[in-house]
């Protein structure tokens, strides 16, 4: 005997789950070709070389490794992310037309530790939506227009989309009087503001030799809440922050024209957005009065990732809705509506010698487009109600001997506990009005 367990971190789901999920993921997708963008897979196996090097120090060690073909050029890994492998995809096919728009949903792997009431797992899915071969701030708006849209028809309406620059916080460096290096410190350690208190980054900032004088100026701005303009006037003199804060005004004014509500988008200077392969806007999601749940979404502009690759650089934006982020907040804010079910109707099996008109029934029903479940066997009429009601299919319907001679279908209405005769055509109206 083998005991039935689930890998830690990764999940089984079962229907009404899936039916949920599966809801979700038609908005996305709907949402996304509404934007122009069309859809691509990629093998969930990448050699490692692919993927190490592309995430920082810390989202590497997370890299699932294979235990394949170890030190050698064929070592292989689960894919950490969608970005970085959707970047070999645009190495490995340069006559694609750009831009060339994209979304992608599929599982992902981290060994990280999992803590499901925030929505975080070792495995789960990803829905990325990025473009490639264009520099426009119109772009990157829309990607942001696209979490709106998402979020708002799945019912979220106090979610925060925060949006912030890697420029300026480039700049902030030369601010600060540091050199490049400590660019990527900063970036990781201000980053988990959100999750920890000032005074565990303040520490980790000292842990990497930055200076008390710039820890203290850079808390100013953070526990400050500085805006654009007021950053403007204090960078004024470092001339990659001023690109970054012109590319996030520009944003912003596209933003009011896409009609994504001015509550629902704010600048934040202590987003970082740990990976370094950013380079540019970065934006994530949170939901502010329910901290524990984490980002919902994120992404950024990664102009320099492409080279890794090619040599050349190409600009290229992109966002990740998180999916099992977005359930497990859905759940938790009770905005999932009850769904039981695809199935719209069950036809009962009433007898063999009726059982030829019944799957003739059953096939009549699918053609026009009802979801339709025949009871496999000819049971008692009360088991087979007490299966449609367990199940809580709305619907059933009986065809006996005495139906067949009149062609009608008894309908039974399971939530009302109400039944009627009908003729086919009839029957259809009602099911099709549900």
């Amino acid at each position: 005997m083998i005991k039935p367990r689930v890998f830690k971190g990764a999940r089984d789901f079962l229907p009404e789950q899936m039916l949920h999920r599966e809801q979700i993921l038609s908005v996305m997708r709907t949402v996304f070709k509404q934007f122009g963008f069309a859809p691509i897979e990629t093998p969930a196996i990448e050699y490692l070389n692919v993927l190490s090097g592309k995430y920082g120090e810390d989202a590497d060690r997370l890299i699932y490794k294979l235990n394949y073909k170890t030190d050698t050029k064929d070592e292989a890994a689960l894919h950490y992310d969608l970005t970085v492998p959707f970047s070999r995809v645009i190495a490995m096919h340069p006559h694609l037309t750009m831009p060339f728009k994209r979304y992608q949903i599929q599982p992902v792997w981290r060994a990280d530790r999992p803590q499901p009431h925030q929505g975080r797992f070792r495995e789960f899915y990803q829905c990325d939506v990025d473009c490639v071969g264009s520099t426009s701030m119109i772009i990157d708006a829309e990607l942001i227009a696209i979490t709106y849209q998402v979020l708002t028809i799945l019912g979220f309406d106090d979610f925060l989309i925060k949006i912030n620059n890697r420029k300026i916080l480039n700049g902030l460096t030369t601010y600060l009087n540091l050199t490049t290096e400590f660019t990527p410190i900063i970036a990781r350690s201000i980053d988990k503001l959100d999750k920890t208190h000032w005074n565990d980054v303040a520490k980790e900032l000292a842990d990497n030799q930055v200076p008390n004088e710039a820890i203290a100026q850079l808390e100013k701005l953070v526990q400050e809440k500085v805006t654009l303009q007021t950053l403007s006037e204090l960078l004024q003199d470092v001339e990659i922050a001023q690109e970054g804060i012109a590319e996030l005004n520009e944003i912003f004014n596209y933003l009011k024209i896409l009609n994504v509500n001015e509550n629902n988008f704010i600048f934040d200077i202590s987003l970082a957005r740990g990976l370094d392969y950013y380079t540019g806007p970065i934006f994530e999601t949170k939901l502010p009065k329910h901290p524990h749940i984490g980002s919902l979404t994120g992404g950024g502009r990664y102009d320099t990732l492409i080279s890794m690759f090619t040599g050349n650089d190409v600009p290229a934006v992109g966002t990740t809705l998180g999916l099992d982020r977005i359930f497990t907040a859905m759940q938790q804010l009770n905005l999932l509506a009850d769904i039981n079910t695809a199935t719209q109707v069950l036809v009962a099996n009433f007898s063999k010698e009726t059982l030829t008109h019944t799957l003739a029934l059953v096939t009549q029903l699918r053609a026009a487009g009802i979801n339709t479940e025949l009871y496999p066997e000819t049971d008692k009429l009360k088991k087979q109600f007490s299966y449609c009601d367990k199940k809580k299919i709305p619907f059933m319907c009986v065809l006996g001997e005495d139906e067949i001679k009149n062609n009608t279908v008894v309908l039974k209405n399971m939530k009302q506990g109400t039944q009627e005769q009908l003729a086919f055509d009839d029957l259809l109206l009602q099911l099709k009005n549900l």
